[in-house]
């Protein structure tokens, strides 16, 4: 392989969200960066396709970004000039239950509050603070674990963030309001009895409020393409079908991040390393994977619920019980039988995404780490549940298990999506226990994955973080 120029600042390998945010960064500082993706196509899971039919898109990981909507680092770049537009569905989530009804997170705290009837108080007093002070406790939330700016506000979301979601969720008395911060929780991907479980909860339901949960014009392709866009315009440079399988591979560079989960910055780098960082990196865990569903539909899906048909999401569980039972399972290596099941339908916000009249939904429900069970079936009898009729309106579905998911992206390890288990373990220690988690052991080689802090979610704050990082230990420049 050759390269435009064989020096450079520094070197970015992998364009996710991370790696595009790191280079994007090191970038605006004058630096000159290569940015190089292993795949035909940038953005990592950030990719729309035809998967079913012709002229039906579907986002082939994440759909709905919350995250990267209210993401602090995305946020202070100018993406909407390079054509980025999300839409804000009046409702972020919807969380239907067998007698019809649903319980709704509206943007509006008090309005979602009064829907949860006797649980109005518990609500506004577990969410109403953490609304407020979520725009200035962000920036500390998202970063390495270090004095706060707002130490009180920050103390306050980290003794609830804490707590097992099953804890948590014993503040409300409705089945109602159980089931929708269990639901919230299951994002986490993990057992909803562990600690900290309820930190991604509360941290979605703060954004739903705060911004609404957004789903970009055009498909998530057009994240990536905004990113690329904009690092292309400071002087970026892009390779791609360039895969990294060893340092040696590279052109020289003062800097190297890797856009990577640890099993394969081992095998890349890991001659390099320390016996105590290679001995971390090999104990990294992994979480549960994900088996996921695109379909092409005649009609939007007959939710018999109010509000779950015109929802950016709907988390399709039942009551908590149910919830708590199918992410034990997962985590216990065992295929839920009533799996909780993340569901959201672009088209019915974005005409662009199917043809005239047609829609397109994607879905997927949680399952052990390497599973290759087919979950279809499963997974379509929980909708036609809460949506009879549904399976009537298929013209087409694409599956994707597991094994299949760390074919098309490399880091969703086992068809884990996190980049790796955000438990008490790891929530403050990923990759490895170490004053910078960016660092590695070896001078000039820096990780800027979700297998750093804050992990998942397409938010780009660990690249950023990242890019920071290696901005002041390598060219003595500090990004306040």
């Amino acid at each position: 392989m050759s390269f435009k120029n064989q020096d450079y600042d520094a070197v970015v390998v992998g364009s996710g969200p991370n790696g595009l945010a790191a280079a994007i960064l090191l970038q605006q500082q004058g630096l000159s960066v290569l940015l190089l993706e292993g795949k035909d196509k940038i953005g990592g899971g950030l990719r729309t396709e035809e998967l079913t039919l012709p002229g039906f898109f579907h986002d082939v990981c994440s759909a709905v970004h919350p995250m990267a909507a209210a993401s602090p680092f995305f946020e202070s770049l100018p993406l909407r000039q390079f054509g980025l537009e999300y839409i804000y569905p009046d409702v972020a989530a919807a969380h239907p239950f067998d007698d019809g009804t649903a319980a709704i997170l509206r943007k509006s705290v008090e309005k979602t509050a009064i829907s949860l009837g006797a649980d109005k108080d518990a609500y506004l007093k577990l969410i109403g603070p953490l609304v407020k002070s979520w725009p200035k406790i962000s920036a500390d939330v998202l970063r390495p674990l270090s004095f706060p700016s707002h130490p009180i506000d920050t103390a306050l979301f980290a003794l609830n963030a804490l707590a097992p979601a099953t804890h948590l969720a014993k503040r409300f008395k409705t089945e109602q309001a159980k089931a929708l911060f269990a639901g919230m929780a299951a994002h986490s991907i993990q057992s909803l009895s562990n600690i900290a479980s309820s930190a991604i909860a509360l941290v979605l339901i703060a954004n739903g409020h705060l911004k609404g949960w957004a789903i970009p014009m055009g498909g998530s392709k057009n994240i990536a393409k905004a990113l690329v866009d904009y690092f292309i315009s400071l002087g970026g440079e892009i390779e791609t079908n360039t895969y990294i399988t060893s340092l040696d591979q590279l052109p020289s560079a003062k800097a190297v991040l890797f856009d990577v989960t640890p099993r394969q910055l081992l095998k890349i780098a890991g001659h390099k390393f320390s016996n105590i960082y290679k001995w971390q990196l090999e104990r990294y865990c992994y979480g549960m994977g994900v088996f996921k569903v695109d379909w092409a539909l005649a009609d939007t899906i007959p939710f018999t619920a109010y509000g779950a048909g015109t929802a950016s999401t709907v988390h399709i569980g039942g009551s908590l019980n149910e919830i708590v039972s199918s992410e034990q399972d997962s985590s216990d290596g065992i295929h839920p039988v009533k799996p909780f099941v993340l569901l959201t339908q672009p088209s019915v916000f974005d005409d662009t995404r199917a043809p005239k009249g047609k829609h397109v939904a994607w879905a997927y429900c949680h399952v052990p780490n390497g599973s290759t069970k087919d979950m279809t079936e499963r997974i379509e009898k929980q909708i036609e549940r809460f949506a009879p009729g549904f399976r009537e309106r298929i013209l087409g579905r694409h599956t994707i298990n597991t094994e299949q998911l760390e074919q098309y992206n490399p880091n969703y390890i086992g068809g884990d999506i996190n980049g790796g288990i955000i438990d008490i373990k790891q929530l403050f220690t990923r990759p490895a226990l170490r004053r910078s988690p960016y660092r590695t052991s070896a001078k000039g080689i820096y990780i800027c994955s979700s297998s750093t802090p804050p992990g998942g979610g397409v938010h780009g704050m660990c690249g950023y973080n990242a890019g920071k990082r290696a901005l002041k230990d390598i060219f003595n420049i500090e990004i306040k």
